[in-house]
């Protein structure tokens, strides 16, 4: 399956705080509340403008984040690996 390349081509966000990475599975994918969470446990915010049809479980992911005021895990950028 080819997911389009610009699926989650993100500008990076004008702020003062640290980016971080990682990498995972996605288990679980809730298109109320536009979060993914990895088979880690931990769970990721995404954008707005997310295309939320192109993600769904079981999909291998590399995602940059960061930090926001409320302690979520704001996605940046996301990579779908083929």
């Amino acid at each position: 399956m080819r997911i389009p390349t610009a699926v989650l081509s993100l500008a990076l966000l004008a702020t003062p705080a640290i980016a971080a990475d990682t990498e995972g599975t996605i288990t679980a994918v809730d298109e109320e509340r536009m979060t993914i969470t990895l088979h880690d446990g931990d769970t990721y915010k995404l954008p707005p403008e997310i295309d939320m049809s192109a993600i769904s479980d079981g999909m291998e992911v590399v995602i940059a984040y960061r930090v926001d005021d409320n302690g979520e895990k704001q996605i940046m950028d996301m990579l779908l690996p083929e």
